[in-house]
């Protein structure tokens, strides 16, 4: 009987930290570059992930990212040098949106 009330309690553990991961939803970042055609990626770095995204006229966009805090480094074209944005928070289901970085020459 000892047993029996072993295996119940965890399989009920187990069963209850599943069900916590899947109650997190993954959230985004998305900014805008300026000059629009003055930088070649975007680079997303939190302690345990490395995201990478295109620019598109200007925008990008991160999708399905963990929560967490990141820096966001824009690499920059000739003449403009390279760029970040540190401390930004991802918050489940959120879309944190960095607004505009201007690149420097």
């Amino acid at each position: 009987m000892k047993k029996l009330s072993l295996s119940l309690l965890v399989f009920t553990l187990l069963a209850l930290g599943i069900l916590a991961f899947t109650f997190i939803k993954n959230g985004g970042i998305k900014g805008t570059i300026v000059p629009a055609d003055g930088a070649t990626e975007v680079i997303a770095i939190s302690a345990t992930d490395t995201l990478r995204t295109t620019i598109s006229n200007g925008s990008f966009g991160f999708g399905e990212v963990k929560p967490a805090t990141y820096t966001i480094w824009v690499k920059g074209k000739l003449p403009y040098k390279d760029t970040s944005v540190e401390n930004v928070a991802v918050i489940d289901s959120t879309v944190t949106d960095v607004g505009e970085i201007k690149l420097q020459q």
